[in-house]
């Protein structure tokens, strides 16, 4: 609660979404993101390989952080200086690309995170690499990501088809 209004009444503070900067990832982050895979929740929940070693993760991490491959980029997910997850905009196309976002570890869920940085993503997409669609894929059972991915404008394509993932899109000036 604010402090109080005239007349002694609490007055609600107001919610807003966490702010989510985005910035380049540095060999450090690789730890950090490799951590993640201790906690059983995140591991199903992002869809990562259960049961490899930290040691392998960490190693996986770094190779992403310091020699990505050409058709990635991997942008940390910054809440109030601490690395809360990672934004990816990722494809070949130069015009188009797929958006995937990961908040770390669990108990980081359901505080607005990941919303916040899928939306910082499309702002980079659409803003600095001048992508004129974006889109991305949400588990089926990951009923979070779809909300947030409703959330941020995206239009559902493919709906009701077979498989694991539903499909979004988003085009300029939607």
């Amino acid at each position: 609660m604010a402090p109080d209004a005239p007349g002694g009444h609490a007055v609600p503070a107001p919610l807003t979404p966490p702010l989510v900067e985005l910035r380049p990832l540095v060999s450090a982050d690789a730890a950090t993101i490799a951590s993640w895979s201790l906690d059983p929740r995140f591991v199903a929940g992002a869809d990562w390989t259960p049961d490899l070693s930290l040691e392998v993760h960490v190693a996986f991490q770094l190779r992403i952080v310091t020699d990505p491959p050409a058709d990635l980029i991997r942008l940390g997910a910054v809440h109030e200086g601490e690395l809360v997850g990672y934004v990816d905009l990722h494809g070949h196309e130069p015009r188009r690309r797929e958006l995937g976002y990961v908040i770390g570890d669990s108990h980081r869920w359901g505080r607005g995170y990941g919303g916040a940085a899928a939306r910082a993503g499309l702002a980079y997409g659409f803003g600095v690499l001048g992508l004129t669609e974006i889109w991305a894929e949400a588990l089926t059972g990951n009923t979070a990501s779809v909300r947030i991915l409703q959330g941020l404008g995206m239009t559902e394509i493919d709906h009701g088809a077979p498989g694991p993932y539903r499909r979004f899109t988003i085009s300029v000036g939607s």
